[in-house]
């Protein structure tokens, strides 16, 4: 069926139209600020102070992970790899510095997998500062990197001046920024986001616990990472899923060990408790579907890359109102990927989600006369 360019289309579910059950306040939890997210939709059910800059400590070491797995995937490094530990790994995130330490030892070769579980599980800056130097050249080049990189994920207020997260004047990030670095790591690297489940690591004879504590007080919990110095305090990232959804709870400056966990499942609880996750289309299936002009075809698919999902409070799934907005008129040559429009999905008279349309194929230009016709038809739009 061949739909007009301009046409807002709208599908309204129209059951289940009884009022929801009201969704209290978030627990209130001791923390310097704190974020709740849905992974899948990124919709944020709590925050307190998200965006004020504080120190991330040992959470730092998502990015430094991060890059690693970008390095994985790219060839640039495996897993077997051996990696010279530097005397600077060893004396500045070792034994010898007090600090989270993998027990490394200087000018040993260790492998790759080994130095990802130490910076994952014990949370060894040895291990860390390991990996940077091996991807990075330096420290100072991998810092370089991590900056870019969350430049390009959108961490409008994280600088980082370390690897794995010694205090600095320069080294700060926030908890929306850190869940924002959570999420995409769930996403991007599903098979090595496994590591950060592991409840110990065994090395040089030394079995190392993770410092997690969630881990084992909750079987919904599979990550992520701990985080402490005397000026930052206890902090947590957490993320739980439970039947098709999936939190991440940011936790930052709290008093204690106990407390950032109590803080971290109360969070999670909360949005378990008040809130769902729906899937309402699948990436890359058509939503609609275009009038083009001058093109080789009638029309062209519209959708969304992406599944698309939203999280609501629970019983509002049957009043969503779904709305797919292409800007016309389209005009061919088109290619794949070209934004031409809007989904928008509203619960009740509130705006849970705005996703880009894309043409989902190329559209190649009509012939001659195809064109001069629509050319004309044009003149009437």
């Amino acid at each position: 069926m061949r739909i007009p360019t301009a046409l807002l289309l709208t599908l309204v579910a129209t059951s289940g139209m009884a009022a929801q059950a009201p969704v209290p306040a978030p627990p209130t939890v001791p923390t310097n600020g704190y974020i709740l997210i849905d992974h899948d939709s990124g919709r944020v059910l709590a925050e307190q102070r998200s965006d004020e800059r504080m120190e991330p400590a040992s959470i730092t070491k998502l990015m430094s992970a991060y890059i690693a797995f970008i390095a994985l995937r790219e060839k640039r490094l495996t897993l077997t790899e051996p990696v010279l530990i530097s005397e600077n790994a060893w004396r500045t995130g070792g034994s010898a510095s007090g600090g989270s330490t993998t027990f490394l030892e200087v000018n040993s070769q260790v492998p790759v997998e080994v130095l990802i579980k130490g910076m994952i599980v014990q949370s060894g800056n040895d291990a860390t500062i390991a990996l940077a130097e091996k991807v990075g050249g330096t420290e100072d080049g991998f810092v370089q990197m991590m900056n870019e990189y969350a430049k390009r994920l959108g961490m409008k207020n994280t600088r980082f001046d370390n690897s794995w997260g010694g205090p600095s004047p320069n080294h700060y990030s926030t908890a929306r920024d850190l869940a924002t670095l959570s999420r995409a790591l769930i996403r991007e690297f599903p098979d090595y986001y496994r590591y950060y489940s592991m409840r110990d690591f065994t090395w040089n004879g030394k079995k190392q616990p993770n410092r997690n504590g969630l881990l084992a007080r909750d079987p919904s919990v599979d990550g992520i990472k701990t985080g402490h110095t005397e000026s930052a305090l206890y902090c947590l990232v957490s993320s739980a899923k439970r039947n098709d959804m999936r939190l991440i709870s940011v936790v930052l400056g709290s008093p204690s060990i106990r407390a950032r966990e109590d803080a971290s499942a109360a969070l999670l609880n909360y949005g378990f408790t008040f809130y769902e996750t729906v899937k309402l289309q699948t990436g890359g299936k058509p939503i609609l579907q275009p009038e083009v002009f001058k093109g080789a075809t009638d029309t062209v698919a519209v959708g969304s890359l992406r599944d698309v999902s939203v999280t609501i409070p629970r019983g509002q799934s049957a009043v969503l109102t779904k709305e797919a907005n292409v800007k016309g008129p389209l005009v061919a040559p088109i290619a794949a990927r070209t934004p031409v429009g809007e989904y928008t999905i509203t619960a009740g008279s509130e705006v849970v989600a705005r996703i880009p349309l894309v043409t989902l194929t190329a559209v190649e230009q009509a012939g001659m006369w195809g064109s001069m016709v629509d050319s004309v038809r044009l003149w009437f739009e």
